[in-house]
């Protein structure tokens, strides 16, 4: 943490050196621990630029070194410095004295300019009795207008923002010891706005509160007022109402009617020229491309992906000539909302109940597990230049049916040269309106903004710390080794250009961190004077498996890598073989390739998030590269073949001619009609075996998920509703973790994930019903010898 964290922690040892929590800490760990030098911001890498591929120009015009260099600042401390004024009483008051100077500039939502919009005009015209079009609006679709736009937005209340602003400051100072902000990347977000194109945040969703963190952190760095496109299931009436008050917009209900209803057409008529006028005037615009925290579906939200809609048709029409889109994102060390029970569907959230809630978090976190929270702004990047470059990277694509049930059931070895087509998040609402090419544009538009808000994300000191404990360290760990551990992870997160959300002493950085996770682990003192740190079993393990995901991306190469391998092994040397043995055996570059692709093709693309300019044959490459950079595989070379290190008569072959620009890696270059010739060995570094057995156990929660998912084929009751099955799976996997102990598994979004993915493969196929779709188990799946190959496919890539 910053000085601040240091002071605060320092303070609390001194106060309570009699105390019994002081006695459990005030064992001698001598001074050699007292700072790591990646802790102190040297090496720290400058992470959220846009893509290179797609946004050629807007990678370069936007940024500059120099913006590396700038620091961070902590956007809740206020002090007498930030207002104009000077004195004991401004130092009381300065809150309050700071909420009155921000700027609001004048954002009126010009409601006679929506009436007279062309689309608007266009289906009153056709619709209203006797419409001729000629300007004319009947009095009773004028008031219809007007409801569906009151619906959607309200002129926002200066006075009310101000005290918003005030009160807010107050919360986030109780809640949170600091909000972390790169001075570098908001310099950047500042030079996109000097272009003169509209602002569009596009954000991961961590929790509610993101909602009006975002704004309140953008109106403190003079960017006016932050339209948030809120989520209507999340929020009763009159919470809709204060909230549109403040800034907030809502799609109306009518919008997601069928095309060709009346009321739906007047609606995301309405509806996009709502948007049309925020894009003119210049109001940024906040949009969540991840469901609401705790919801239950895709992580691609339906509601976000209509939302950019809306902006991609009013740059294509020519309302504005283009929109800068900024990724977003916020990392907590712990979400203060988050569910308890992810099981159950969430509630809308009331007024009182939000106040309850505050009330509550306030109470029960208390001054001793007050958290960070990093506020990330990805470099912006034009829209108009990236719908222009990824066209050109479209290609053909297969379901998973078609990719991947032929090799699960033997019946095929060869992978087809295709990429995967996967996807969860239904089209609804104003996004069925568009051209099927447009839709497209707008899905993987989505993907690749989340991708990029995702690598831009910080690794919180609580993800690194349940990952130690939970795939590292299950039976228990001392507090003397786990201060190593946890340096070493957090350098490695650092040299695959993550970010992590923390810095100062790493006593101080782990003794917080455990306070934080006080009730899901046990702190047990030995008579060495140490202490033994013991993750709790049971819902402590489901909790530390939901932080642990927040690393799975610095590591998602790697960790793909090593379970290929492992399944590569599996059927040549016994899993509890030791590590001499497996390393004596040779794997050639296709067959590595080979089983990279299989293990893509499983696993869920909200997982991956793999860009969708990317092909899959380059991230195998990428995977392969990381490999070998992590020093978990060597070259091997064979009798009479070129050295891997001979680049000298190396050409391009003639598959490689006609590739896409695209598709070009730094190991592109080499002969793909080679790569049968080329052989690896794992490494027989001391070090290797535990980090090949780290990297494999990332990825169990979800595999060891389906696996048990393909275990439950013979036992489920089908058919049933796709809600009642994932009910049955889901009380099975918590049936299993108490016989196993995988309570890593116990998630209700990996038995629905397992279920979509078995869809998509064929295992279930889901029939219309008088009771509605209804999930029924496929002909090809009926056997248990089919079902067994697919436990078995599912299960090489698993390692104890």
């Amino acid at each position: 943490m910053d000085a601040m964290l240091e002071a605060r922690l320092q303070t609390q040892q001194r106060s309570s050196q009699n105390g019994r929590e002081t006695s459990l800490w005030s064992s001698g760990f001598g001074t050699k621990l007292e700072a790591v030098t990646p802790f102190l911001g040297k090496y720290r890498p400058f992470v959220g630029r846009c893509c290179q591929t797609c946004t050629p120009k807007s990678w370069e015009s936007l940024f500059h070194r120099s913006i590396m260099d700038l620091g961070f600042c902590n956007v809740i401390l206020v002090k007498e410095e930030n207002t104009r004024f000077r004195g004991w009483l401004v130092r009381r008051l300065c809150y309050f004295l700071w909420s009155l100077e921000q700027h609001i500039p004048p954002c009126q939502d010009a409601p006679q300019k929506i009436m007279e919009s062309t689309g608007v005009q266009n289906v009153i015209s056709g619709r209203a009795p006797g419409g001729s079009g000629d300007g004319q609006v009947p009095s009773h679709v004028k008031k219809e207008v007007q409801r569906i736009l009151s619906h959607i937005q309200a002129p926002p209340r200066h006075i009310l923002l101000r005290l918003f602003s005030w009160a807010l400051l107050r919360f986030l100072n109780c809640l949170f010891l600091n909000v972390q902000l790169h001075k570098g990347q908001m310099k950047m977000v500042h030079k996109a706005t000097q272009a003169g194109s509209p602002l569009v945040l596009l954000s991961t969703h961590k929790s509610l509160l993101d909602g009006i963190l975002l704004p309140f952190v953008l109106l403190s760095q003079g960017l006016g007022v932050l339209r948030v496109a809120w989520d209507p299931r999340t929020c009763s009436p009159i919470l809709r109402a204060l909230l549109k008050k403040l800034g907030g917009i809502f799609l109306p209900a009518e919008a997601s009617l069928s095309l060709d209803s009346s009321e739906g057409v007047l609606a995301r008529a309405v509806a996009h020229a709502a948007v049309e006028q925020l894009l003119v005037s210049r109001q940024p615009l906040l949009i969540f491309l991840e469901e609401p925290p705790g919801a239950q579906g895709p992580r691609l939200s339906a509601l976000g992906q209509t939302w950019l809609g809306l902006v991609v048709q009013g740059v294509q029409v020519g309302i504005v000539p283009d929109a800068m889109l900024v990724p977003v994102a916020i990392t907590y060390d712990l979400v203060p909302d988050a569910p308890r029970d992810t099981y159950h569907a969430l509630a809308p959230l009331g007024l009182w109940t939000g106040a309850l809630a505050v009330l509550r978090s306030l109470r029960g976190w208390g001054c001793s597990r007050r958290v960070c929270a990093r506020v990330h702004l990805a470099q912006p990047f034009s829209l108009q230049e990236y719908t222009i470059n990824a066209r050109s990277c479209w290609g053909s694509r297969q379901t998973l049916e078609q990719l991947l049930q032929p090799i699960v059931l033997g019946q095929c070895t060869v992978i087809p040269d295709t990429e995967k087509e996967q996807e969860w998040t239904p089209v609804t609402g104003p996004l069925l309106a568009l051209k099927e090419e447009d839709q497209l544009l707008v899905r993987r538009l989505s993907r690749h903004v989340l991708n990029a808000s995702v690598a831009s994300s910080a690794v919180m000191s609580t993800a690194i710390m349940a990952t130690l404990l939970l795939f590292k360290h299950r039976k228990g760990v001392y507090l003397s080794q786990l201060l190593g551990e946890f340096s070493w992870l957090t350098e490695e997160t650092l040299l695959r250009g993550f970010d992590v959300g923390f810095s100062g002493q790493l006593r101080c950085l782990v003794q917080h961190t455990l306070s934080l996770l006080r009730p899901h682990v046990a702190l047990l003192r030995v008579h060495q004077g140490d202490l033994l740190v013991v993750p709790l079993p049971g819902p402590g393990l489901t909790h530390l498996a939901r932080l642990s995901a927040e690393l799975l991306p610095a590591f998602l190469s790697e960790a793909v890598g090593a379970c290929a391998v492992r399944g590569l092994l599996a059927g040549r040397v016994p899993p509890e073989g030791p590590w001499e043995l497996q390393g004596i055996e040779l794997l050639s570059q296709n067959e590595l390739y080979r089983q990279i692709l299989l293990l893509l093709h499983l696993l869920p693309q909200d997982l991956l998030l793999l860009q969708p300019c990317q092909s899959s044959y380059c991230y195998c490459q990428e995977v392969l590269d990381r490999l070998i950079q992590c020093g978990l595989l060597v070259a091997e070379e064979t009798p009479g073949s070129r050295p891997a290190c001979d680049t000298g008569r190396q050409r391009l072959s003639a598959k490689l001619l006609w590739k896409p620009s695209g598709d070009f890696t730094d190991s592109d270059s080499d002969d793909f009609e080679e790569a049968e010739g080329r052989y690896f060995r794992l490494s027989q570094q001391s070090r290797c075996p535990d980090f090949f057995l780290f990297l494999c156990r990332l990825l169990s929660p979800v595999l060891k998920a389906f696996a048990h998912a393909a275990t439950f084929l013979h036992q489920g009751l089908l058919p049933d509703t796709e809600s009642g099955y994932a009910e049955q799976l889901f009380q099975f996997l918590q049936a299993t973790a108490q016989e196993e102990g995988s309570f890593e598994c116990v998630d209700p979004n990996l038995a629905i994930c397992a279920i979509w993915t078995f869809r998509d493969l064929g295992v279930l196929q889901q029939m219309p019903s008088s009771a509605g779709p209804m999930l029924h188990m496929s002909p090809t799946f009926a056997s248990r010898d089919n079902q067994e190959k697919l436990q078995q496919f599912i299960r090489q890539f698993i390692c104890s």
